[in-house]
């Protein structure tokens, strides 16, 4: 049966992907909060003796895949509006992305700075987009400016499914 999503999906995708990432900060210790503010989405201060206390002004992108699509590309935010609001901030500007990917039963989580992600995936392209094949998620893996975090999901019974229906006479 073909999954249809309900009319306000993106709305909730978007603020799924965002409280995610805060999650995932927080359980690491990341003092983090959400800001309704025009180009970014959380503001974290990385705790960790690398981070060297760093504040990151984070924004996500959060896209939830129909089964075939999972290795569709995410495009990235506005650049010059994230810079605009974590300069405001005093931030440092990083990107998130956060892909519901029915085809691998998972969703995946990156966290990258802006700076590294222009630096290395952009290559002075005018369109950016933080591309999910298996083939970047391999690159992304071995870059150890890439953070990520990987759910898996299952849907064992739910309504309209016909896995583990039971018949009635």
């Amino acid at each position: 049966m073909e999954m249809r999503k309900s009319s306000r999906h993106a709305k909730i995708t978007g603020d799924f992907g965002e409280a995610v990432v805060l999650y995932w900060l927080s359980k690491y210790g990341f003092e983090c909060t959400n800001v309704d503010h025009t180009g970014i989405d959380i503001i974290a201060r990385n705790p960790h003796p690398r981070g060297n206390g760093e504040l990151m002004g984070i924004s996500v992108r959060s896209r939830s895949r129909y089964k075939g699509t999972g290795a569709t590309s995410v495009s990235c935010p506005d650049f010059n509006k994230v810079k605009k609001a974590c300069k405001a901030f005093g931030c440092i500007p990083y990107c998130a992305f956060v892909v519901d990917d029915e085809d691998a039963n998972a969703i995946r989580g990156f966290v990258v700075p802006m700076k590294h992600l222009l630096k290395r995936y952009a290559k002075g392209k005018t369109i950016v987009t933080w591309k999910m094949s298996a083939m970047d998620r391999v690159k992304y893996a071995k870059d150890p400016k890439v953070k990520a975090f990987v759910f898996e999901t299952a849907t064992p019974r739910w309504w309209g499914s016909n896995r583990n229906r039971t018949k009635r006479r």
